[in-house]
């Protein structure tokens, strides 16, 4: 029954499309699946990057943290989304942490037992291949509005990249509604501004009839408002 369980959770991953229902069911049997409360760690920086995760539903925030304990989030990760070991070298660490925000479903399988099936399955691998590129290319996106962006420009821009992401359009097709149950702190440590930035900001927002937001939502009311 537990296989089975898992083996429906893995049904919902569009990364897995590429395999067939024996491949799926024998991931199911390799797998491990925990049910994660809120602000529980995943993984810390000095563990082993010897896991992959799947995330079937929660939130989940990779961060990594100054010596003098500064955080900075690098992305959030919704439904759907593949985490962990992926991409590095046998015997490294995950050199960031993994850390619920929301009630979240983890599966974890071994780096190996996914290793073995890249190379069975062609397909797959270039799903995979492709995942990775994804997240390079959207580190380098925002290294550059580090680098080139106002703190202004760095807020909207996230608040569009999470409308993008895990937006849903609503009835009337003109209006998305963003679930996500953000601080203006967590904000501010996606997008390296202070939280007071980040207040400003998306007061003006408001003001301007692009958003409304609360803590557990973004009403995106103008999505061009926010290019």
């Amino acid at each position: 029954m537990e296989t089975r369980k898992k083996l429906w959770y893995f049904d919902e991953f569009n990364l897995l499309d590429s395999m067939s229902p024996q491949e799926k069911m024998e991931i199911a049997k390799q797998a491990g699946m925990k049910e994660s409360n809120k602000k529980e760690v995943v993984y810390f920086s000095d563990d082993s990057a010897d896991k992959v995760y799947f995330l079937k539903h929660g939130k989940v925030k990779i961060s990594r943290y100054s010596q003098e304990g500064k955080e900075m989030i690098l992305s959030v990760l919704g439904p759907g989304e593949l985490f962990g070991g992926l991409g590095m070298s046998e015997g490294s660490s995950h050199g960031e942490v993994a850390e619920v925000m929301e009630d979240a479903i983890i599966c974890s399988l071994s780096v190996q037992q996914l290793k073995m099936m890249l190379e069975k399955n062609p397909e797959f691998n270039l799903s995979v291949t492709k995942l990775i590129g994804l997240r390079f290319k959207k580190i380098q996106s925002r290294l550059e509005a580090l680098c080139f962006k106002s703190a202004p420009e760095r807020i909207r821009g996230f608040v569009k990249e999470m409308t993008d992401d895990y937006g849903r359009i609503l009835a009337n097709g003109s209006e998305y509604e963003v679930k996500l149950k953000l601080t203006h702190e967590d904000i501010a440590k996606l997008t390296a501004t202070t939280r007071q930035s980040v207040t400003t900001e998306l007061s003006h927002m408001e003001k301007e009839g692009i958003i409304l937001y609360d803590r557990k939502r973004i009403l995106v009311k103008d999505y061009k408002g926010l290019t």
